[in-house]
């Protein structure tokens, strides 16, 4: 692929990263993706041309890797490719990030009686509840008014002690979008900080997403939140965490580790082996890809990890074999083994 251009709506003669790039956006990108946005930025401020062998040559990537980092940028709408009549890369636009949603006014709080506490949901956005799980940009006039109820002074002091620090504005404003948009009460929220942190989870974006992911499953007291917790033993999310998701499982992702340990009965060691092949292959569809890894491996006999090499020197020879004109049996078998077509696949999605 021959240089690519690379221009943003703005110029600035230095190297400017946006704080709503750090804010939003970089916690959930790997390190190729993360590394490859960087050095565009970098050289789109110096006006330098690169190209997509530059880039791949300059991180020790394949260029397969640079245009999966490129694409994943793309769907986040951070830039946009330009492509010849060739479909290759002639340009690259690196776009303004969105306007912040305008926040609408608050409800008025209500005034506290001494006979007991207003509820922890007494600030509440005038407008629909859409995009619930959408945290808004809530100014510091709504934060000063959602400290100044007594319930919330409860729950922050709470959360201060679990978490051993002052919070933040931004860790006050997670607070309150979880009590707000989700609709926590005070004694979930407490149930929620506690969880997170026996399991030695502090850091306030790992306690939003799992709170998101209790709301997506309509956990609204702690009762039901410690039943979903030991829905799951250890070993479910030791292959979560293989896989890279440190949330709690959603009902599909665990139908397919239930599908893994139980339907074809691999040991974890042979799960844990699909996964690290999946993490170093795709960034997205995970528990796809890692499904069709293990299915084939269940197909080919695979019971304990010492039988996954032969697995792949059967695969290997009936690859060879089709491709020196081997007959339609071989053919269907290779295309139930052939993960680079699954990830072609995963990535035209």
């Amino acid at each position: 692929m021959g240089h690519v251009t690379i221009y943003q709506d703005n110029y600035v003669n230095s190297t400017v990263i946006s704080n709503r790039f750090i804010d939003e956006y970089m916690e959930a990108a790997n390190d190729a993706q993360l590394k490859i946005y960087l050095y565009l930025i970098r050289m789109m401020s110096a006006r330098l041309s690169t190209s997509i062998s530059d880039i791949a040559d300059k991180f020790n990537y394949t260029e397969k890797d640079v245009m999966r980092a490129l694409k994943y940028w793309e769907k986040q709408k951070l830039l946009s490719l330009e492509y010849d009549e060739r479909k290759n890369v002639t340009g690259i636009h690196l776009m303004d990030f969105a306007p912040l949603p305008v926040v609408p006014a608050m409800a008025p709080v209500p005034t506290v009686s001494a006979a007991g506490a207003a509820p922890l949901a007494s600030v509440v956005p005038i407008s629909s509840r859409e995009n619930s799980y959408v945290k808004p940009n809530y100014t510091l006039d709504e934060l000063r008014a959602f400290k100044s109820d007594e319930a919330t002074s409860r729950v922050l002091f709470i959360t201060e002690q679990y978490l051993r620090k002052t919070l933040s504005p931004n860790e006050i404003r997670t607070i309150l979008f979880i009590s707000d948009k989700l609709g926590f009460s005070e004694d979930l929220i407490d149930y929620l900080i506690q969880y997170c942190v026996d399991r030695d989870k502090k850091d306030m974006r790992y306690i939003e997403k799992v709170a998101i992911s209790w709301a997506q499953q309509g956990i609204s007291t702690p009762e039901q939140a410690a039943a979903l917790a030991g829905k799951y033993d250890k070993s479910v999310y030791d292959i979560m965490k293989a896989l890279g998701k440190t949330s709690v499982p959603t009902q599909t992702e665990a139908a397919y580790i239930t599908r893994w340990t139980k339907e074809f009965g691999f040991e974890a060691d042979v799960i844990y082996t699909a996964c690290e092949r999946t993490v170093l292959a795709t960034d997205k569809h995970r528990f796809e890809y890692a499904d069709s890894i293990l299915e084939s491996w269940y197909k080919a006999g695979v019971h304990h990890k010492s039988d996954i090499q032969l697995a792949d020197e059967n695969y290997r020879r009936t690859k060879k074999n089709t491709s020196s004109g081997g007959n339609s049996f071989n053919q269907f078998t290779q295309n139930q083994y052939d993960f680079a077509l699954l990830e072609k696949e995963i990535l035209s999605n």
